[in-house]
C-alpha cells in the first residue's frame, strides 16, 4: 500500500484556506494525491482532507506536524494528520447476533480492513469459537442485570489495556454508560436498524411487517451519551414488498446493518469523517 500522510482540518470558512495548505505543502516539494473540501453555508465552516506522497516530503511526520501547526493556528483549525501505514487498532464489541462480528472478521482476515483487532469483548460466550479461529483474543464480560457497573468497568479496562483507537459495536447490545461514551468521543461506532423510532423493543422487523414497510435499513454512527443519536456516518435502504415475510426482512436487514457498518468504519480507519457538532462530513 502507498503511504501517505492524511491530513483533515476543519475551520470557520474564509478565503485563503486551501491556497495557504496546498501552498505550504508545495512549499516542502510534497505531493498531493487526493484532495477534497466542503465549504458549509450553513455552518459558515470548511472542511479538508489532503492526502500526502510520504515520500516526498524531506522530514518525518512529526516534523511535519510541527511545521504545519502554525498555519492551523492562524485559521483557528481542528486538525489531525496520521500515517497511512500505521493501522489503526479496532476493539470489536457483541452479544449474541453474529452477523456483524462475522462480517467485519472476514474483511479484518481478508485485507480488506486496514487495521489491528487485539481483542473482541461480548456479554456471552456464544461467538468465541468463531473469534478464537481468526486468532483472536476472547473476553467475556458478563452483564449482571443487578450489576452491570462490574461490566462495565471491566470493558473499560479491556478497552485501555488493549490502547484501542476506535470501539465498533457489532450488534453488542448494551448501553454504554456516559462516563464510557464520554472519553472516547467519535471513537465508538454503532449500528442500529432504521425503525427507530418508530417500532421500539423486541422484534423490530416483525412490526414492520405488521405495518406494510416498503423500505428497511441500517444507520452506522458514532456513540454518544444520547442512545443512538450521534453524528451519523452511514445509511443504507433497500425495498421490501408486501411479498416479503418477518424472516426476509430480517435476512435483508442483516445484510444492509453489515454493508452499512463495514463501509462505516472503512471510511473511519482512511480519515474520511469530520464531525461538526452532531453532524458528519464524509469524503467517501
Amino acid at each position: 500500500m502507498e503511504r501517505n500522510y492524511r491530513l483533515v482540518l476543519s475551520c470557520p470558512d474564509r478565503v485563503g484556506i486551501v491556497s495557504m495548505v496546498s501552498n505550504f505543502i508545495s512549499s516542502h516539494g510534497g505531493s498531493i494525491t487526493d484532495a477534497n473540501q466542503h465549504s458549509d453555508p450553513m455552518s459558515g465552516y470548511f472542511f479538508m482532507r489532503v492526502e500526502i506522497d510520504a515520500s516526498s516530503l524531506p522530514f518525518t511526520l512529526e516534523r511535519l506536524r510541527e511545521a504545519f501547526a502554525p498555519i492551523a493556528g492562524s485559521f483557528d483549525m481542528e486538525w489531525a494528520i496520521t500515517d497511512s501505514s500505521v493501522p489503526k487498532k479496532v476493539i470489536l464489541m457483541a452479544s449474541r447476533q453474529s452477523h456483524c462480528l462475522a462480517d467485519l472478521l472476514y474483511r479484518y482476515h481478508s485485507k480488506e480492513l486496514f487495521c489491528e483487532i487485539p481483542c473482541v469483548i461480548s456479554n456471552h460466550e456464544d461467538l468465541r469459537s468463531m473469534v478464537e479461529w481468526h486468532g483472536i483474543p476472547y473476553f467475556c464480560v458478563p452483564a449482571e442485570k443487578d450489576n452491570k457497573q462490574a461490566h462495565f468497568s471491566r470493558v473499560d479496562e479491556l478497552i485501555r489495556e488493549h490502547d484501542a483507537d476506535t470501539v465498533v459495536l457489532a450488534r453488542y447490545m448494551q448501553i454504554l454508560p456516559q462516563e464510557v461514551c464520554d472519553r472516547y468521543p467519535h471513537r465508538i461506532i454503532n449500528i442500529h436498524h432504521s425503525f427507530l423510532p418508530s417500532f421500539v423493543g423486541a422484534r423490530p422487523y416483525h412490526q414492520a411487517h405488521d405495518r406494510g414497510v416498503k423500505l428497511i435499513g441500517a444507520t452506522c454512527h458514532y456513540v454518544t451519551p444520547d442512545l443512538d443519536a450521534g453524528p451519523i456516518i452511514d445509511q443504507e435502504v433497500t425495498r421490501v414488498s408486501h411479498r416479503s415475510l418477518p424472516e426476509d426482512m430480517v435476512r435483508l436487514g442483516r445484510d444492509v446493518e453489515k454493508l452499512t457498518l463495514a463501509r462505516g468504519l472503512r471510511w473511519h480507519l482512511e480519515d474520511r469523517v469530520l464531525v461538526h457538532g452532531n453532524k458528519t462530513v464524509v469524503f467517501d
